[in-house]
């Protein structure tokens, strides 16, 4: 069978990449060897808002009192979450298949590996090998957990987060290790439906990558909600002979020991690039991601990567729009090359953290005159006919020119704010545009308009 391109892998790179292609006339094809969809849409994104979605509602519940509502004291359906997370993501990876089916993509099931001459060879399940020739070929393969040494997973008591989605029963304590967006979420997630949860972070602060009064502010609501937070700590080793396990942890003051149910190895993410081809091709490798140009070209021509396997975020956004780039150039456009300083990151712990663009300790480490405004949620109206108070609205901008150089929020529904701010990168928007930018009220996103106010000594509800 000979196609214009096949993509290897239909995660949120592939499928959307596959789809535009169809989009732009060529002739496509998508090679998967689990489920359409990939990890986000199966094992990760999707599947994970599930549950948290079901731990906030279970907190609603328990706070229903606060709301004037009188409830029955509550009980968490762990079972019960687990298969609506699943329900949800069997049903998008369905929507996935209608997709394809109506932008008339061959999918093919099976394990692919690249060979030379712009063919891909795919081992169905039953064993059975099929060639298939491609004028481009797009690896779009994803990564998985990444295992550490001295957390070696089996997958019952050291888990990744495909098993923490599927636990067969509730643990009564948890230990997670590594503070990122999959750490924090999952948890929030436990926490909040009765887990004793410890948070175990090498670095000064968790959320690492965000700006520090974003972390600071996370941790402080985190403790309060009963999460233990150890940071400048390591996990040097989990002894899991007995019932539990033992977690070994070296921190500041010496080592002290954990005893949990589950550890959740939650310490990032490796490109799965092995075993798919590359080395019979000669594609060239760096640091276990493909080397790509700016449209993602190989150093091998015809052959590209999108997504987790190259270098850049590992976000699902992220792969498709590489994927889109990649494929509009393939026909012939002319296509943007992505800015990869104006990615918007998203965390869906509660509260929900977003940002883009520049840190401050970034700005002032660049040698930047900046200005910067803050508005907490605690003066927002909408905050608190919600009840939900926490956290603020963080603007950095260039003092001489008025370009917002990053934004960082903290707080309830702020992972659907955070693309005004990357709408306003995109265009170049000046802080004093911002401030005259008219702001409905009352609504969480007033604060983006005062957060810029501040910054010029103009704000009004503070």
């Amino acid at each position: 069978m000979k196609y214009d391109v096949i993509v290897l892998g239909s995660g949120p790179g592939g499928y959307v990449t596959a789809i535009r292609a169809s989009q732009l006339g060529l002739k496509t094809a998508v090679i998967e060897r689990e489920s359409l969809g990939g990890i986000c849409l199966n094992w990760g994104c999707i599947p994970t808002k599930a549950l948290l979605k079901s731990a906030n509602v279970f907190e609603y519940i328990n706070h229903a009192k606060d709301y004037g509502i009188q409830v029955n004291e509550p009980t968490a359906d762990f079972g019960g979450m687990v298969k609506r997370s699943r329900d949800v993501a069997n049903g998008m990876s369905n929507g996935v298949k209608f997709l394809m089916k109506k932008n008339k993509i061959d999918v093919i099931m099976g394990s692919g590996k690249v060979k030379p001459g712009k063919k891909i060879e795919v081992t169905d399940d039953k064993g059975a090998v099929s060639t298939y020739e491609g004028g481009s070929i797009i690896i779009a393969t994803g990564a998985r957990s990444r295992v550490l040494p001295n957390l070696p997973q089996d997958g019952k008591k050291i888990i990744g987060y495909r098993e923490a989605m599927t636990l067969a029963k509730q643990p009564k304590k948890m230990v997670v290790v590594g503070s990122g967006a999959i750490g924090v979420e999952f948890a929030y997630f436990y926490s909040a439906i009765g887990t004793e949860v410890t948070i175990v972070e090498y670095m000064p602060n968790i959320v690492p990558v965000e700006d520090e009064e974003v972390s600071k502010q996370l941790e402080r609501t985190f403790k309060k909600s009963g999460i233990k937070i150890m940071t400048n700590s390591e996990v040097t080793g989990v002894d899991t002979k007995g019932s539990g396990c033992k977690v070994s942890v070296k921190t500041k003051k010496g080592e002290e020991v954990l005893d949990c149910d589950v550890v959740l190895s939650a310490v990032g993410v490796v490109a799965n690039i092995e075993n798919i081809g590359l080395e019979d091709v000669g594609i060239a490798t760096d640091k276990g991601k493909l080397i790509v140009n700016d449209f993602y070209e190989t150093n091998i021509p015809g052959y590209y990567g999108i997504g987790d396997c190259v270098p850049g975020p590992a976000l699902a956004h992220v792969a498709s729009a590489e994927g889109i780039i990649c494929v509009e150039k393939i026909a012939g456009q002319n296509p943007e090359a992505l800015d990869y300083g104006n990615i918007p990151g998203c965390t869906y712990c509660s509260p929900e953290i977003a940002s883009v663009g520049m840190t401050e300790k970034a700005a002032k480490e660049a040698g930047m005159d900046i200005k910067v405004g803050k508005f907490p949620f605690s003066a927002s109206g909408k905050a608190s006919a919600a009840g939900h108070k926490d956290g603020f609205v963080k603007l950095i901008f260039d003092a001489k020119y008025g370009e917002l150089l990053g934004g960082h929020l903290i707080g309830a529904n702020v992972t659907e704010m955070v693309a005004e701010l990357v709408a306003l990168r995109k265009l170049e928007t000046t802080g004093h545009e911002l401030i005259k930018t008219v702001h409905p009220h009352p609504t969480m996103s007033e604060a983006i308009m005062e957060a810029a106010a501040a910054a010029y000594d103009e704000v009004i509800h503070l």
